[in-house]
């Protein structure tokens, strides 16, 4: 069998973006039990990126289907904004907002897809850029999640982003030692449950 591949994501890889988005989308285990709406989690941190930035959306190609992606963007202001103004109107009505205050994960990533203004953190100025990265477990400790950093990176920087965040789930700390060992260091911000990391893009 021929080694993985590294190349941008293309329309015919939608279905494997949204099973590998659940697949690791529980603090880097399997979300589809976890959540009702099987698609609210790639309509939230997946899709967007594909649909508004596709030329930072790359994928892991095992020579049949996507078994990894990182998606970004340059900008995360101005992706923010084109969250409300062009994704919001394209998929809110498939995920209506609950009554009330949020109570299931379900409601709390529909509050968030409804109010993507919740994304901005005064914290992460000077790191504008930002990611998510996720790939299935039988291609994980094989080097592939460095590659498509790198990947993303070198696009980045020459889209002019000098440095980069992500948001990651602190439960999940298998995913916080590859971050170390990358070159991500800790963007001290106060929020329970999350972890912040920043990087330079060279």
């Amino acid at each position: 069998m021929s080694s993985p591949t590294i190349r941008l994501y293309r329309p015919e890889d939608r279905d494997a973006l949204y099973d590998i988005c659940m697949r690791t989308g529980y603090a880097g285990g399997d979300a589809r039990g976890i959540y009702r709406d099987q698609d609210l989690l790639p309509d939230v941190f997946a899709a967007p990126y594909v649909t508004l930035e596709p030329d930072l959306a790359f994928v892991l190609d095992d020579g049949g289907r996507a078994v990894g992606y990182v998606l970004g963007t340059s900008d995360s202001e101005r992706f923010v904004r084109e969250l409300r103004d062009r994704w919001l109107p394209m998929v809110g009505a498939r995920h209506p907002l609950p009554g009330g205050e949020p109570g299931t994960l379900d409601a709390v990533m529909t509050e968030l897809l409804h109010h993507p203004e919740r994304r901005i953190v005064p914290e992460l100025a000077d790191y504008p850029a930002h990611l998510h990265i996720d790939l299935l477990p039988s291609h994980q400790g094989q080097g592939h999640g460095r590659a498509l950093l790198s990947t993303l990176f070198a696009a980045l920087d020459q889209a002019g982003a000098k440095r980069v965040h992500l948001v990651m789930s602190t439960a999940n700390t298998a995913a916080r030692a590859f971050y170390d060992r990358i070159g991500f260091h800790e963007i001290p911000i106060d929020d329970p449950g999350l972890t912040f990391l920043g990087r330079a893009t060279t």
